[in-house]
Formats: structure tokens, C-alpha cells, sequence
């Protein structure tokens, strides 16, 4: 456990950095897994509150004991933990974020100028279904037996081409908690994360070749509750390390 992955910690939490590759926990003997480690730096257990997917990186936040775990895991079901990522994402043919150009008429500068500043937010509802033997979501009807409501709301920053694709910066908050939900969504909306072999179309899973990206360029980079024993409200932000995210202003 390096200690520059610490961000925060007293007598009844500790919020960490998770590097990319590295599971939150695992039951697979000499597989590293973040509850192990953050653990072995105590030298007391601790209580896992919530995940991150392995191939994915970001803020965790661990509680050191029952009752702040309880009061942890009250605040996500109630939504009232704010979790935030950064992700890069594919975008299909025709999708273009509105950039300023040298030719641009007065009315057409206005109009992207406002595009720019208001940063739309976009919100995202949809069912997904989880298949427990394959280990992967789908998106389904609301109606379909199993189905779960998933929610989440993105905003696009920037694109650039790359290699016949244009790629883009996505800020996302995440509204609800389900499986590989940010990875299932995106990429039914047509717009896969770079790095995802699982959801991703060939096209994506190809430049993602390319590129080296090994992991899912997904991080969870703030995230932001109440203390689960003096109530003060905290944030924790830290940018992502991976290096498909240096394409970008973040």
C-alpha cells in the first residue's frame, strides 16, 4: 500500500486511490485486491462500503468500523453519496461535439460558444438485466423479470480524432449503483469507453488495440459524503493517472 494512494483518513474511515487493474476485493489466492491491502496498512480489518470493477480506477472510501460502514452504506442507498467520473469514450459516426472554427459566422460562434459554457447535461435511463453466468448486463425492457432501474447523467467536454474515430472527454455522475451500469450505458448509447472489451463494439475494441489501452478508461475521480459519525459533508477529488486522460484538459 503506497501511502501517496491515502487521500483521508481518521479513527472511523479511510478514503484511497484504486489503481486500475487492481480488484476492490477478491476471494482468488495471490490476486492484490484493495481490502487486503488497505488492511495490511492498518493492521485491522476493514469494512468495504462500496466497488470499483477492477480495470477501473478511482476513490474508495473503507470504513473501520460496523456502525460507520452502516451509516456509509445508508447514505448510497438513499443517493445521498455523490460519486463522479471521468471517462473516454468512442463516439459513433455522425456524433460531433459543436468546436469553434475561423469561418464560423457570428451566429455560429454565439451558438457553440453557449453549447460550450452551458456543458448540456444529458441524462440517461435506462433497465438493465444481469446475467449472474456470463457475468454481464444488458440493457432490457422495464418489464422484463429481473430488471433494474439505472440512471446516470454525462456531459461531453471535448473530441479529438483518433485514427478514424473521434474519442471525447465524459464527465458522468453516477445516480444509481448497478452492475458494470456507466460501461452498459454508454455503450448502448453509442458511445463505448475506450479500453472495454466486454461492452465495447469491434470498431472501439480495435482503436483500444491500437492504443495500448489494457484497461477500462473509466475513473472514479470525486466523490463526496457526510461523515458517517460527525456528519460534516467531504469531497475527495483526485485526476485520473491513466494516460489516454493526458489527451485532454481536465
Amino acid at each position: 500500500m503506497n501511502k501517496e494512494q491515502i487521500l483521508y483518513e481518521d479513527k472511523d474511515i479511510i478514503v484511497c486511490h484504486k489503481p486500475a487493474g487492481i480488484a476492490t476485493q477478491t476471494a482468488k489466492i495471490g490476486q492484490r485486491d484493495m481490502v487486503s491491502e488497505v488492511s495490511n496498512y492498518l493492521g485491522t480489518p476493514v469494512k468495504l462500503v462500496h466497488r470499483l470493477d477492477q480495470p477501473v480506477e478511482g476513490i474508495l472510501v473503507f470504513a473501520k468500523s460496523q456502525k460507520a460502514a452502516g451509516e456509509l452504506g445508508r447514505q448510497i442507498t438513499s443517493n445521498q453519496m455523490e460519486k463522479y467520473y471521468y471517462a473516454v469514450v468512442a463516439l459513433n459516426s455522425g456524433f460531433k461535439v459543436p468546436v469553434l472554427d475561423e469561418t464560423d459566422s457570428v451566429q455560429d460562434k454565439a451558438e457553440k460558444t453557449e453549447f460550450a459554457e452551458t456543458r448540456n447535461e444529458i441524462t440517461l435511463i435506462d433497465y438493465l438485466h444481469k446475467d449472474n453466468k456470463t457475468n454481464i448486463s444488458s440493457v432490457v425492457s422495464a418489464d422484463k423479470n429481473g430488471a433494474k432501474r439505472a440512471e446516470l447523467q454525462y456531459t461531453i467536454f471535448s473530441q479529438i480524432p483518433v485514427k478514424g474515430l473521434n474519442i471525447a472527454l465524459v464527465r458522468i455522475k453516477l445516480l444509481t449503483g448497478r452492475h458494470h451500469q456507466i460501461r452498459v450505458q454508454m455503450s448502448h448509447a453509442g458511445m463505448p469507453l475506450l479500453g472495454d472489451y466486454k461492452y465495447a463494439d469491434e470498431k472501439t475494441k480495435n482503436l483500444s488495440e491500437q492504443l495500448g489501452q489494457k484497461n477500462v478508461a473509466l475513473c472514479a475521480y470525486k466523490l463526496a459524503f457526510s461523515h458517517p459519525i460527525t456528519g460534516k459533508r467531504m469531497s475527495f477529488q483526485r485526476e485520473p493517472e491513466s494516460a489516454i486522460f493526458q489527451n485532454f484538459s481536465l
